[in-house]
C-alpha cells in the first residue's frame, strides 16, 4: 500500500502530440519515459523519488498498452543489474533509486555495466537529496559519475527541461555507448509545472526479440583483457562521442549579454536558487532575464572543455557554483584554465561554504561577496530586503519561538514498533544496558528521546552485519534491529545468513510492520495483503528458517509489551548458541489508518453500528510522574495542568489524534506503573441496546457521585 496513489494522474500519461501535459515533476519524468520509447523500467523506492516508483506501479495498464515491462526490483544493486539488456541489445531500459545510498549498493553492477558499455540507451534515474532534505548521510552522485566513467545529466528544474533530459539521456547513451545518470533534486521531483507532449513510443526492439534472437559478443563481458580495452574505449571513444553529442545537441545552455567582466558557471539543478539570488541583487527578473552571463551544465560530467573556455574567454572572474565538497566540478574549470593559460580567476568555495545545502540566502551573500571583489559596479541596483536581524529580534517571533516547541523526528501515532523499544528499555532496566546496533527504517527513531537505543547504523539490511565484531565470549550478548524492508533488500544473506555461518551469540529483533514503511508504504515479500501483481505473504519466519536459525521466536502482536519483554529477556539470557532471532509482528499505523479510516467513513455514512476505541487518563488516579510518557514517547500523549491543588505537577493527557492502539495502557501495565489509563468505546449509529446501556450506565455513575457528594465533609468560611 503506497502513501498516495496516482490512479487518477497517470491517465495524464496517454497524451498525445501537441497536448498540455500539466503535473509534477515525477510525473513528467515518466511520460517522457513512455516517449522516448523504453522498454523496461525498474528501481527501488527511497525518496525523493519513491512516488516515481508509485507512479510506475498504478501506471500498469498503460505500460503493458505500450509493451513496457516495470518491476519492483529488490534492491538498487537489482534496478542496476537489469540495465544489462542494454548491454547487447538496441533496447532502451531506465531504473530509479535514491542516491547515493542507492548507487552505494548499486556501485557494482553500475561499474560492470560502464566497463562493458550498452548497445541500447540505458538511464539511471537518480533522487539526489544532498541538504537539509537527506534523510542519510551527506554524499553526492558526481564522484561515481567520475569513478566509473558514466556521464551526469543534471538538468534545470523545470519540466520542459527535465524532459528533454530524459529524452537526451538516452540518445546520449546511445551515442557514446555509455549508461547516463539523470540526477533530480528534491524540488525537482515535486516541482509543477507544465510541457508540450508527444506521443508514447512502443519499443523499436522489444525484450521478446531479444530473448527470441540471442547476442553475444565476447568483447562485452567485463573479463581480462576485455576489462583492459574497455578502459582505453572509454577514453578514445566513448568520451570523445559523448561531449561532440553535448555540443552539437547544445544540451549545456547559455544566458545573459554575451560579454562581461563576470559570468557564473552553474549546476543544472541549481539554476532557479542562482536566478533567485540575482535577481535579489536587481540583476535579473523574474523571466530569466539576466545581467550576469550564466553558463548552465545540464550536463554535469564530462565537461566540454571547448564551451567552458569560450564562456570564460573575455571575462576577468568567473564564478562556479558547485554544491557539496570536494568542488570536483571547479577543480577541473581551474585545470581548464591552467592548461590554456587562461586570465580569468575561478572563484567558487572561496565565497560560497565547502559544504551545507546552497538556499537562497545561501547563494546571496556568495554571489553578492563574488561581485563585490571582481564586477562592484553591477551592485547597487538591488531592491531593498527586509533585515533578517531586526525579523528574529522582532518580541513576537521570539515568543513564537518559546511558544512552539521543536519537533524531534519519531515514531508516527500508534506505531507498533513503539512497545518494542519500551519492552527493551525495561529489560534493561532488569540486565543493565547493553551493545545495541540500528539499520535503516524507522526503527532508528530509537535512537532518539524518550527510548535512546541504539549506537550505530551502517546502511540497509546490515544492522545485525554490524554487530559482527562482537562475536566474542561476554556477559552480554549484543543486539541489533532490522527492519523488515531491509531483512528483503539485504538483511537475510548479509545480517542473518552470515549470523548463522559464523554462529554468532547475537540477539536479532526483525521488526515486521508489512510494509516498506519508511519509504512510503509499499509491499515487501513478506506483506500480508493480497497484490495481484507481486508475490507477497511470505513470511519472515520461514525465511530465518530457511538459512539456518534454530532459535527463533515469532511475537505476533507487539503491542503486547509484556511478551515482548519476556521474549527478549530469554533471547538474552538463554545458554544456546547461535543468533537468537526475535520477529516482532503489528502492521505500520499509518499505512493502517490509510486502509481502515476510509472504508470506517464509509461504513459510519451508510449507518452501520462502528466501534472506534480511544484511550484516555483518569485526572484523579494520574500522579503526574510521567513515567509513561518516558517509556511510550507517543505524540498522542502529553501533559496538561491540573486544578488538584495538592498535585505540584501537570497530569498525563491523551490527545484527538489518539489511534486506540492501547501502547500506553500495555506499557503502564508491563512496568507496573499505575491504573491512571483507561479504554472508551465510541459508538457510531448506536442500537437500542447501546443507548438503553449508556442510560444505565449513566444513571449507576449518577447514584454513585451523589453518594459521594453526600459524604463529603465541607469547611464553612
Amino acid at each position: 500500500m503506497a502513501e498516495r496513489s496516482f490512479a487518477r494522474e497517470v491517465q495524464d500519461l496517454k497524451l498525445g502530440e501537441g497536448q498540455e501535459f500539466r503535473g509534477e515533476g515525477i510525473l513528467a519524468i515518466t511520460k517522457a519515459l513512455l516517449q522516448s520509447g523504453v522498454s523496461y523500467v525498474g528501481g527501488y523506492q527511497g525518496a525523493p523519488v519513491s512516488h516515481l516508483m508509485d507512479v510506475l506501479a498504478d501506471a500498469k495498464d498503460v505500460l503493458v498498452e505500450l509493451g513496457v515491462h516495470f518491476e519492483n526490483s529488490a534492491s538498487e544493486a537489482a534496478a542496476a543489474a537489469t540495465l544489462a539488456a542494454s548491454v547487447h541489445y538496441p533496447i532502451r531500459g531506465a531504473v530509479t533509486f535514491k542516491a547515493p545510498v542507492g548507487i552505494n549498493v548499486a556501485s557494482d553492477a553500475i561499474a560492470n555495466l560502464a566497463s562493458g558499455g550498452v548497445t541500447g540507451g540505458a538511464l539511471i534515474i537518480i533522487g539526489e537529496d544532498y541538504g537539509e532534505g537527506s534523510s542519510i548521510m551527506q554524499e553526492r552522485s558526481h564522484p561515481y559519475a567520475m569513478k566509473s566513467q558514466v556521464w551526469l545529466m543534471d538538468p534545470r528544474p523545470n519540466l520542459p527541461s527535465i524532459v528533454s533530459a530524459v529524452e537526451q539521456g538516452f540518445e546520449l547513451s546511445e551515442a557514446s555507448h555509455t549508461p547516463v545518470m539523470l540526477e533530480v533534486r528534491i524540488r525537482a521531483c515535486h516541482v509543477h509545472g507544465r510541457f508540450v507532449a508527444k506521443d508514447n513510443k512502443r519499443p523499436t526492439f522489444s525484450l521478446r526479440q531479444a530473448l527470441e534472437n540471442p547476442r553475444r559478443m565476447i568483447d562485452r563481458v567485463v573479463l581480462p583483457p576485455a576489462s583492459y580495452l574497455h578502459e582505453r574505449e572509454k577514453i578514445e571513444q566513448r568520451w570523445p562521442a559523448a561531449v561532440k553529442f553535448i555540443k552539437e545537441r547544445k544540451l549545456n545552455e547559455f544566458f545573459g549579454p554575451e560579454t562581461a567582466d563576470v559570468g557564473i558557471v552553474t549546476q543544472g539543478g541549481m539554476y532557479n536558487s542562482v536566478l533567485r539570488a540575482l535577481q535579489q541583487l536587481g540583476l535579473a527578473d523574474v523571466y530569466g532575464e539576466t545581467a550576469v552571463p550564466i553558463y548552465v551544465l545540464n550536463v554535469a560530467y564530462p565537461l566540454v572543455d571547448d564551451e567552458v573556455a569560450s564562456f570564460a574567454a573575455d571575462k576577468k572572474a568567473v564564478l562556479m557554483v558547485e554544491e557539496g565538497q570536494p568542488e570536483f566540478i571547479e577543480q577541473a574549470v581551474n585545470t581548464i584554465f591552467r592548461r590554456r593559460d587562461m586570465k580569468a580567476r575561478v572563484c567558487g568555495k572561496d565565497v560560497l561554504p565547502m559544504a551545507g545545502e546552497y538556499t537562497p540566502p545561501v547563494f546571496l551573500k556568495g554571489i553578492k561577496a563574488f561581485l563585490e571583489l571582481h564586477a562592484d559596479n553591477l551592485l547597487g541596483n538591488a531592491p531593498p530586503l527586509p533585515d533578517a536581524a531586526a525579523v528574529l529580534a522582532d518580541p513576537k517571533v521570539k515568543l513564537l519561538g518559546k511558544t512552539v516547541p521543536p519537533r524531534p523526528p519519531g515514531f508516527c501515532v500508534g506505531c507498533p514498533e513503539r512497545p518494542i523499544f519500551a519492552a527493551m528499555k525495561l529489560v534493561q532496566n532488569e540486565l543493565g544496558p547493553h551493545q545495541v546496533a540500528g539499520d535503516i527504517g524507522c526503527h532508528l527513531f530509537s535512537s532518539l528521546p524518550p527510548f535512546n537505543i541504539g549506537a550505530t547504523t551502517m546502511g540497509y539490511g546490515l544492522g545485525p552485519a554490524s554487530s559482527s565484531a562482537f562475536n566474542v565470549p561476554a556477559d552480554k550478548k549484543p543486539i541489533s534491529v532490522i527492519g523488515d524492508g531491509g531483512f528483503w533488500h539485504n538483511g537475510l544473506s548479509s545480517s542473518v545468513a552470515n549470523a548463522v555461518y559464523n554462529r554468532q551469540d547475537h540477539v536479532i529483533m526483525v521488526v515486521d510492520n508489512f510494509y516498506s514503511a519508511a519509504t512510503g508504504g509499499q509491499d515487501v515479500m513478506s506483506s500480508r495483503a493480497v497484490n495481484s501483481a507481486r508475490s507477497t505473504n511470505n513470511t519472515i519466519v520461514d525465511a530465518v528458517k530457511g538459512v539456518g536459525v534454530k532459535w527463533l521466536r515469532h511475537v505476533e502482536r507487539t503491542y503486547d509489551v509484556a511478551r515482548m519483554r519476556d521474549t527478549l529477556r530469554e533471547a538474552l539470557t538463554t545458554k544456546e548458541g547461535g543468533p537468537k532471532v526475535i520477529v516482532a509482528s503489528s502492521e505500520c499505523m499509518l499505512n493502517k489508518q490509510r486502509r481502515v479510516k476510509p472504508l470506517f467513513q464509509k461504513a459510519v455514512r451508510d449507518g452501520q453500528r462502528m466501534v472506534r476505541e480511544r484511550f484516555g487518563v483518569d485526572e484523579d488516579v494520574c500522579t503526574g510522574d510521567h513515567a509513561c510518557i518516558r517509556l511510550s514517547g507517543c505524540p498522542s500523549l502529553s501533559v496538561r495542568h491540573t486544578d488538584d491543588p495538592l498535585k505540584d505537577d501537570p497530569v498525563a493527557a491523551i490527545d484527538q489524534n489518539c489511534v486506540g492502539c492501547g501502547n500506553c495502557g500495555e506499557v503502564a501495565e508491563a512496568a507496573v506503573l499505575c491504573p491512571s489509563f483507561y479504554r472508551a468505546d465510541i459508538i457510531h449509529n448506536p442500537n437500542r441496546f447501546d443507548r438503553f446501556l449508556s442510560a444505565l450506565r449513566g444513571t449507576v455513575i449518577g447514584f454513585l457521585q451523589r453518594c459521594r457528594e453526600a459524604r463529603r465533609v465541607v469547611f464553612a468560611d
